[in-house]
């Protein structure tokens, strides 16, 4: 089969690898680099933890994608997974329940008390009181290497075509074929699109409308010298357990120390950017002020914002199939990202018309969006996007 994917981040990379693998011809093209430095998942590291504490089965399928990343670490020739853990607080009701999942899905699991935890990790302020669980088949994923390796892996593929600086702006469902902005089209067996935050502009209104687009804001941080190895020994940890729910990416691999919280995350209406206003930068400056004994503004190195999609009933990705042989998937955040390698597999199989493996995950398992091919040819051209 031909393949068209569009798209330049890790769900678009990790599928045309699929794909090529099972020996389709795969075409990538996007609107900027390939990596797309712009993509949501492009960033210098992301989390990935298991412990769902609402989803037993998305806890197993995180578990999974532990294993298939260090897989993938060995098919891509390269390292990019820093198996430091994860620390996640956890209400004291829910301790034995967190535990007893993770352990159940294959995940060696930890409770730390109030005094372990103040004893384990002293240069990070816990709020008084919290108990938390630590997870090893957890750890760090060094985002931009993942991206990078990707792309050196198909570029020596017979069977794959990288286009970057090609931007999609129309859809022809009927015909699985992409009108690019220099008037070319290119036609495949079936498509992909797999452009994060920007599906908005290629899928018809009764579909864009279900997505909601969001905006997060990071800060970047230097730690001072004396406390380097402790904190690039320091578990991701994606609950502080504060009231604006901080978190933060240690400084593993000669990364910088990643914090955010989610009351740094806003709706918007559009794609800006990816520069910090100063009150969101101040905002996490005073947040992690109060969260990281000797924290200093003067610490911060840099910035960052992302924008992602999420489906305004689930909060969650939108998979969606148009037509016989077009698939829109339309990604959230760092959950996506961690998920990647079962989401690819599943995106894989659905363009090649593979046997489906079930991943544990109810975006892609359970009901999907389906549009008719004669609603489907309603897909409007695209907006401009930068």
């Amino acid at each position: 089969m031909r393949i068209t994917i569009v798209g330049g981040g890790v769900i678009a990379l990790l599928t045309a690898v699929n794909c090529v693998s099972a020996g389709h011809e795969v075409v990538l093209v996007d609107q900027a680099d390939i990596p797309f430095s712009g993509a949501t998942s492009f960033d210098r590291h992301r989390v990935i933890r298991a412990l769902h504490l609402d989803d037993s089965a998305a806890t197993t399928a995180a578990v999974q994608a532990h294993h298939r990343w260090i897989s993938l670490q060995h098919l891509l020739s390269t390292t990019f997974y820093e198996r430091v853990g994860a620390l996640t607080v956890v209400a004291p009701e829910n301790l034995p329940r967190a535990k007893a999942m993770l352990t159940g899905a294959g995940s060696h699991a930890h409770v730390l008390g109030p005094g372990e935890l103040a004893a384990s990790y002293p240069h990070v302020g816990f709020p008084a009181g919290v108990s938390a669980v630590f997870e090893s088949h957890a750890g760090v994923l060094l985002a931009d290497r993942v991206l990078a390796a990707c792309v050196g892996w198909l570029r020596w593929r017979a069977h794959a075509e990288l286009h970057p600086h090609r931007r999609v702006i129309e859809v022809d469902v009927a015909d699985a074929a992409v009108r690019l902005a220099d008037g070319e089209v290119v036609r495949a067996d079936a498509v992909l699109l797999a452009i994060g935050p920007w599906s908005q502009a290629l899928l018809a209104p009764e579909l864009a409308g279900e997505l909601v687009l969001h905006r997060q804001s990071m800060i970047y941080c230097e730690v001072p010298a004396p406390d380097a190895a402790i904190w690039s020994a320091t578990p991701a940890i994606p609950s502080l357990g504060t009231d604006g729910g901080a978190w933060l990416v240690p400084p593993v691999a000669g990364t910088p120390l990643k914090l955010s919280a989610a009351s740094a995350c806003r709706v918007v209406l559009e794609v800006g950017d990816n520069t910090t206003p100063p009150h969101w930068r101040d905002h996490l400056v005073d947040t992690f002020a109060a969260v990281i004994p000797g924290f200093r503004a003067d610490w911060l190195t840099d910035t960052r914002d992302c924008y992602y999609l999420a489906r305004a009933v689930t909060r969650g990705p939108t998979l969606a199939v148009l037509g016989d042989r077009v698939v829109s998937y339309a990604a959230c955040g760092g959950s996506s990202f961690k998920f990647a390698p079962l989401i690819a597999r599943c995106l894989a199989e659905r363009l090649t018309g593979a046997d489906s493996t079930p991943t544990g995950l109810d975006s892609l398992d359970g009901p999907i969006v389906r549009v008719s091919p004669d609603t489907a040819t309603g897909l409007r051209q695209a907006c401009p996007v930068m």
